[in-house]
């Protein structure tokens, strides 16, 4: 009886740790990508219900785009890594069992249940229930044999639109714009609030069907309004409370001419913004050499006996797009995250046509937070989905210890202030003087800052160019 027992205790352990390794892998599905889902999740997420663009919003829509696909196949490595450990574990379990033929009990029938917090933050329940049933052939034309059913709840919050509602999450808001409590009095909810969450609860419904990786707690909750605005003069305002999110892309030849060799071969580094200009200088940008590499790597994978026609599918559109963008960094310039002060917006709002309301790539804007305000402008767009970033310059300065992967405000205390129309006719390389006097002029608008708060004056961070003495011509 006590070796019945032990082996009965045995199997239940091992049937318990099975059941762990499957919901640990079904939960892997939820916040990791599949290799043959990253090109369509990205037009998935790019796409909405917006009307044809011009080139201009073509081209934003296409740093997304590659910017989203890097993103994702970064996801993916990190998913083959936990497939890899995954399939270490269920190979130890398997020279542990006991040998084939060897007599087992039946199975024990009831329920193991499993609760946990997902990464996404959400609280995460499973249970399975075991009865017995007829015999299989039957069970297999049986529908109710083998079922599951998943539910998923979220709450849909409202816009905040009273002072004290926005004094909240930062306390000196009133006293930074003084002006802001009469605006609020006529203030209007952007339309733009209530689709930035129909996106999130459409891309939730889609991945929560397909148990793809779910938008964390955090992501589904980072907007606490989006506000229109207007001064008494008439000037459009977009006014936006969310968090802040980091952006670490970007690159110029002309101003950074070298970047450090892990960045260059950087398979998910994107070295374009949305904002960008012509190119004036001869130094080559110092991300060319790494896409060039990638695309004789492509080429030569393509060429390949074994390479199966999925993948040779895969790798023309991946050369295509390295193409591309060799040729849009042999002839433009663009914002570097590390050192440029920009904020992102989505995608959506940024190429929406007839919304003299929506902010447009070049506007000028300023972040509140802190007791403190930083002029920049809205410098790249992001996906139709989230709100609240800005580049690694800008997080620096709101909080030091924020990093490529260290978001620097998790709450929702950032003012994104931005001034639709604004923008000036053609773009050029970033003058952080011109910028800052633009911002207190339209600031000047809305009534101007309180006492005792000023514009903060971004100091240039760049190092300066080296000068081959040999190119230099002597004076006669």
């Amino acid at each position: 009886m006590e070796g019945n027992n032990g082996r009965a205790k045995g199997v239940e352990f091992w049937l318990g740790l099975s059941f762990l390794i499957c919901v640990l892998a079904v939960m892997g599905s939820f916040f990791t990508p599949i290799p043959g889902k990253v090109v369509r999740n990205v037009r998935e997420i790019i796409k909405g219900q917006q009307p044809k663009v011009g080139p201009d919003e073509e081209q934003i829509t296409r740093r997304v785009e590659e910017r989203m696909r890097a993103e994702m196949e970064a996801a993916d490595e990190a998913h083959q890594k936990e497939l890899a450990a995954l399939k270490a574990v269920q190979a130890e379990i398997s020279k542990k069992a006991e040998p084939v033929g060897k007599k087992q009990p039946s199975l024990p029938l009831g329920k193991i249940e499993d609760v946990r917090q997902l990464r996404s933050g959400i609280p995460f329940q499973t249970e399975v229930i075991f009865e017995n049933g007829g015999i299989a052939s039957e069970e297999r034309e049986n529908k109710a044999s083998y079922t599951a059913k998943y539910e998923l709840r979220l709450s849909l919050p409202k816009a905040a639109t009273r002072v004290e509602e926005l004094e909240k999450s930062n306390a000196e808001l009133t006293k930074i714009l003084p002006s802001l409590p009469a605006m609020l009095e006529k203030a209007e909810v952007s339309p733009w609030y209530e689709t930035i969450y129909k996106n999130k609860v459409d891309r939730i419904r889609c991945d929560a069907n397909a148990l793809n990786e779910l938008l964390t707690k955090h992501n589904v909750y980072d907007c606490e309004t989006i506000l229109h605005l207007k001064t008494a003069s008439g000037r459009r305002v977009f006014f936006m409370q969310a968090e802040m999110d980091v952006v670490s892309d970007g690159s110029d030849g002309d101003r950074l001419p070298t970047m450090p060799e892990a960045i260059v071969n950087s398979a998910h580094y994107q070295p374009y913004t949305s904002y960008g200009w012509k190119k004036v200088g001869v130094t080559p940008n110092p991300m060319i050499p790494g896409f060039e590499r990638r695309i004789a790597a492509g080429t030569e994978e393509m060429n390949a006996a074994g390479t199966t026609g999925e993948r040779k599918k895969w790798l023309k559109d991946r050369l295509a797009m390295l193409a591309r963008g060799v040729s849009d960094l042999q002839s433009r310039s663009f914002l570097i995250a590390e050192f440029d002060p920009f904020i992102v917006m989505p995608v959506s709002v940024l190429t929406a046509k007839n919304d003299p309301f929506a902010p447009k790539v070049g506007d000028y804007a300023v972040v509140i937070f802190g007791g403190k305000v930083y002029p920049c402008i809205v410098g790249d767009g992001g996906p139709i989905f989230k709100v609240g970033e800005a580049s690694l310059r800008m997080a620096k300065e709101l909080n030091p210890k924020s990093s490529s992967y260290s978001r620097p405000v998790s709450d929702l205390a950032v003012s994104y202030v931005v001034f639709p129309g604004s923008r000036e006719e053609k773009s050029e390389s970033p003058d952080y003087a011109k910028w800052r006097q633009k911002c207190s002029e339209l600031l000047g608008e809305m009534g101007g800052l309180g006492a005792g708060y000023e514009l903060h004056q971004w100091v240039n961070l760049l190092p300066a160019p080296v000068i081959d003495p040999s190119a230099v011509i002597p004076p006669k």
